[in-house]
């Protein structure tokens, strides 16, 4: 063999599946050839650690954690998880809905991609975007530019709110051009008292628009997903990861992209639930509370509602 035999030719990775459910397992094989990857070992969940012991190297862990029970999920994601790191790979975790407070728990945010009650399509696309694509994934690749576009937009909104932190509101980047043309407020101006009922309210008012209109039309996670945590802080209310997922009003797989996105930008926060280690909340950052308060009194002082 030359020096230039196979030089350019990406090496075929190798994936691990863990999974106890039997047709779960035969899904992530069947996804993973489909993307281009080679299926190495089958593991179940029972005695794991003794399983990755015996692997010497994975470059993708396949989770399926179908008819799991969530004590085993609680044990053994954070062995995967420590092996994933070790390796250098990825994890792709497929659970059920009623799972998703428990893995969220241990993965997200971490070196791993969440599918949630997914279909075939998107576990091929989420495991060649893993790293093991293969030539013509159009999948792949319509995912990997709505996840691009995912970025841009946390980044976007990030930005603006810590604009309305510092300044409140003042300047070009959340300005309507509309208002050159109206005085500013006074400073003098008594603050308004923001409710958790008017921004209950203008989710209820979003929600609506769904009885008229496609649903997919007017998705803004992001949005929702603020509206949602700035309404529970002023009730004094916590948030799971799942009901967060619910208020996106977006299949909760997109809903955590939305949330780890969200996370990394700063403008959430994850905390562990003190009555159940197995569940964490999501809150606003300081960042994110001081901006939509700023938002608050910026549309109540121009006599706008809620968007």
């Amino acid at each position: 063999m030359t020096a230039f035999e196979g030089f350019g030719e990406p090496a075929t990775r190798r994936a691990i599946i863990v999974a106890d459910d039997a047709i779960a397992a035969d899904d992530a094989a069947q996804a993973a050839r489909a993307a281009g990857v080679q299926v190495g070992d089958t593991i179940g969940f029972a005695g794991i650690a003794d399983a990755l012991d015996a692997i010497p190297h994975a470059d993708l862990l396949l989770v399926e954690a179908a008819g799991v029970d969530p004590a085993d999920l609680d044990r053994t994601l954070p062995l995967l998880v420590a092996r994933a790191r070790r390796d250098r790979a990825q994890i792709v975790a497929s659970f059920p809905l009623d799972a998703l407070d428990i893995v969220s728990l241990h993965l997200l945010g971490g070196p791993a991609i969440l599918l949630c009650d997914a279909r075939p399509e998107e576990r091929v696309a989420a495991i060649a975007l893993s790293g093991g694509v293969a030539d013509g994934m159009h999948a792949a690749e319509r995912d990997a530019e709505r996840l691009r576009r995912l970025n841009a937009e946390i980044a976007r909104i990030a930005e603006a709110l810590l604009k309305l932190s510092r300044d409140g509101g003042a300047g070009d980047g959340v300005r309507d051009r509309g208002s050159d043309f109206v005085a500013p407020p006074s400073e003098s101006e008594a603050p308004v008292e923001i409710t958790a009922a008017t921004v209950r309210g203008a989710i209820r008012a979003r929600r609506m628009r769904d009885q008229y209109f496609p649903k997919d039309l007017f998705a803004d996670p992001a949005w929702d997903m603020l509206l949602d945590l700035f309404a529970a802080r002023l009730e004094g209310l916590t948030v799971s990861v799942s009901s967060l997922c619910i208020a996106a009003a977006v299949p909760p797989t997109t809903a955590l992209r939305w949330i780890t996105a969200m996370t990394d930008a700063g403008l959430l926060m994850r905390r562990e639930d003190p009555s159940d280690r197995r569940r964490a909340f999501v809150a606003l950052t300081a960042q994110a509370v001081t901006g939509m308060e700023r938002y608050g009194q910026a549309v109540a002082k121009a006599g706008l509602g809620w968007a």
